[in-house]
């Protein structure tokens, strides 16, 4: 069962229709609004579908933040006019499917069912990415979307709100930030009880024996250089989880 969000600020027919279809199919679909604080109170679902006959513009960017940062795939439905006014803002790469009218709802919904069913990207294992660098963010996340849900953030600040509504399976966390660096990040990881157990794996430049010591009280699961191929980057972080899949 996968939990479907579908933002549309009308209960039109084919809304109701497309629910009550893809439920008969098992699923669990979540209907809210385009307001982003309708939007943040739903945390557990694995697929968006946007209603693009009533989008709204404050809602679409709040969606597009959301994809970026969690690899949500979206499906989006109306006239072509209205699904092109979708891909001004939400990159067209991030959505996967486009239901153009006049379509045939049954068919549509069946479609749907069948992406959510054949969507792995939910069973992978999440993994923050914490790193002021855009450029760092963008080639980790290339290293590593393959295997892995990749989240982004890029500030010590923007991962702990994260982790307040989230809990990803790993933290690559780079040492050297502005304002709170990877040390202080990992001391409030681990002083806050909801998430102190996330594993961390620092990702970093900064690779003197001090700065090696100075996090060594705080327990992260591991050290890794940025100088390393990214391949062998991928490998420990796969090796890291096979370790961990065996341990429990």
């Amino acid at each position: 069962m996968a939990n479907i969000l579908f933002v549309s600020e009308k209960k039109s027919f084919t809304v109701i229709s497309l629910v009550k279809l893809i439920e008969e199919e098992g699923d669990t679909v979540i209907h809210t609004s385009f307001k982003p604080s309708d939007i943040e109170k739903h945390k557990d679902y694995r697929v968006i579908i946007i209603n693009a006959e009533d989008q709204s513009m404050e809602g679409l960017i709040y969606i597009k933040d959301k994809v970026i940062e969690d690899g949500i795939p979206i499906l989006v439905f109306g006239d072509i006019n209205q699904v092109q006014e979708v891909e001004e803002v939400i990159s067209a790469q991030f959505i996967k499917k486009r239901f153009v009218r006049p379509f045939n709802v049954k068919e549509v919904a069946e479609e749907i069912t069948k992406f959510v069913k054949d969507d792995a990207s939910h069973l992978k294992k999440k993994i923050l990415v914490v790193d002021d660098s855009g450029a760092v963010l963008r080639s980790v996340k290339g290293w590593l979307e393959e295997k892995y849900r990749v989240i982004l953030a890029n500030s010590g600040a923007m991962a702990i709100k994260y982790l307040a509504m989230n809990r990803p399976d790993l933290i690559l966390l780079d040492y050297e930030m502005p304002i709170c660096d990877g040390k202080q990040v990992l001391e409030m990881i681990r002083a806050e009880s909801d998430y102190s157990s996330i594993p961390v794996i620092f990702l970093t430049n900064k690779n003197d024996k001090e700065s090696v010591l100075s996090v060594s009280p705080l327990k992260p699961d591991g050290y890794l250089l940025k100088s390393m191929a990214p391949a062998k980057i991928v490998e420990n972080i796969d090796e890291f989880f096979e370790k961990k899949k065996w341990s429990m």
